[in-house]
């Protein structure tokens, strides 16, 4: 065992991290590299936002709807389903997709049964093992002060027992409880996206590579801000004045009308206007951006706000997701056994029975098709079932439909075959 004092110092060393995507996210990181365009003072007060990120994540996210488990020998799902499962499984998913990982906390209720909680990557760490994929050990802050966001309570999570403490306030001594359990696991399940043999906490949806496209479109939208004032009231010259003329510049700049009359010599001052400029290189810029960023995230520049001309039917707009769906196929795999993971753990609670891992073995999670199916591909589906089950009878049924369309052929009459 590491112990706490290691996992506390690993988060604090992860956390600035999952924060500053977080930031992202939720469209709070400023950005005011405008020195050269406009002075510090007015540098700190300006800030344009763009919620680029914040849509690749949730593009990614509302797409990844976990139904429930096959196969399911232990009922997990019955547990689950006691705990707000459309809002915990949610939650979690959105927040592996932005910190690259999160928690499921489970604890036992006064009644006995099992409440689960999603912390976020930025309040809790561990010790992976590597052949389950389960914590060896773990960490957790399930309370922060508002004002000062130092841990108020956190835990620390072994196989058998979790270790809550209780920091000292005004309104209570600092104490600490020891929570047994019968589990062969720490009660605390990560649930990871995209993990691999060197970080297995997983990759973040927001990579360095997005956060450097948003800045740098964000920062071709600030000039374009600057250069509309520009725009929209084009610099005059007025030459030939005489020294002594008093000239209104607020009126020039608001086009109002200008009394210029001859000098001594009887010559008249020139008027001219500096070329305006143009919004179009601007425009481009950030539609060169919106490009580049779209093909990180999987996406098209049509889901970035950007319209293109040409009609696109169904088929074309799957075909232009393909990578975003081999990527939802993928996050299903990974965040479908931290599902399965954690409601093993929670029967184990529920029952205080200590089931051996194998199990869950045949327990499958199931998900909604990432997309969903146009009326032409729903019609071709039936056509191909009616021929498959002509030459196989029963080979496609209610439950397999459902996994490739996502409609639930269970409430059909159960005389009519598919």
């Amino acid at each position: 065992m590491k112990g706490k004092e290691y996992l506390q110092r690993k988060l604090e060393t992860k956390r600035t991290r999952v924060l500053l995507r977080y930031r992202y996210y939720e469209q709070k990181e400023r950005y005011q590299d405008l020195g050269s365009l406009i002075s510090a003072s007015k540098a700190q007060e300006y800030n344009s936002v763009l919620g680029w990120c914040a849509h690749g994540v949730d593009f990614l996210a509302d797409r990844l709807n976990f139904t429930g488990f096959d196969n399911d020998v232990l009922n997990i799902m019955d547990l689950y389903n006691q705990n707000n499962p459309d809002i915990l499984f949610d939650s979690a998913i959105l927040g592996a997709l932005i910190g690259s990982c999160d928690f499921i906390y489970i604890s036992a209720g006064e009644d006995g049964q099992p409440r689960m909680q999603v912390i976020d990557g930025a309040n809790a760490t561990g010790i992976i093992d590597p052949i389950t994929n389960m914590l060896q050990e773990g960490y957790a802050v399930l309370e922060r002060d508002p004002d000062t966001d130092k841990a108020l309570v956190d835990a620390y999570f072994v196989p058998g027992s979790t270790e809550v403490y209780w920091r000292s306030t005004p309104q209570r001594k600092a104490k600490s409880q020891v929570f047994k359990n019968v589990s062969p696991y720490p009660l605390l399940v990560p649930i990871i996206y995209r993990p691999d043999a060197k970080r297995v906490f997983g990759h973040s949806r927001i990579s360095r590579s997005c956060m450097n496209l948003m800045n740098k479109a964000r920062a071709a939208i600030s000039r374009s801000d600057i250069t509309a004032e520009y725009y929209s009231f084009p610099q005059r010259y007025v030459l030939g004045l005489a020294q002594d003329t008093e000239f209104d510049k607020s009126k020039a700049s608001v086009s109002s009308f200008l009394d210029l009359r001859k000098d001594d010599d009887g010559q008249y001052p020139q008027v001219g206007q500096f070329p305006q400029n143009s919004m179009q290189p601007y425009m481009d810029q950030i539609k060169t951006y919106a490009q580049a960023f779209a093909g990180e995230m999987g996406m098209t520049v049509d889901d970035l706000g950007f319209a293109s001309s040409a009609p696109t039917s169904p088929d074309v707009v799957r075909s232009a997701h393909e990578s975003l769906s081999k990527t939802a196929r993928k996050a299903q795999k990974t965040f479908g056994s931290g599902f399965l993971n954690a409601g093993y753990l929670a029967r184990i609670v529920a029952d205080n029975y200590p089931y051996q891992r194998h199990a869950i073995a045949e327990t499958i999670p199931a998900w909604e098709p990432a997309f969903d199916m146009s009326a032409s591909q729903i019609s071709g589906i039936g056509d191909a079932a009616v021929k498959l089950n002509q030459a196989v009878p029963g080979y496609i049924t209610p439950d397999n439909l459902k996994k490739l369309t996502g409609m639930d052929g269970s409430t059909q009459n159960t005389q009519t075959e598919v």
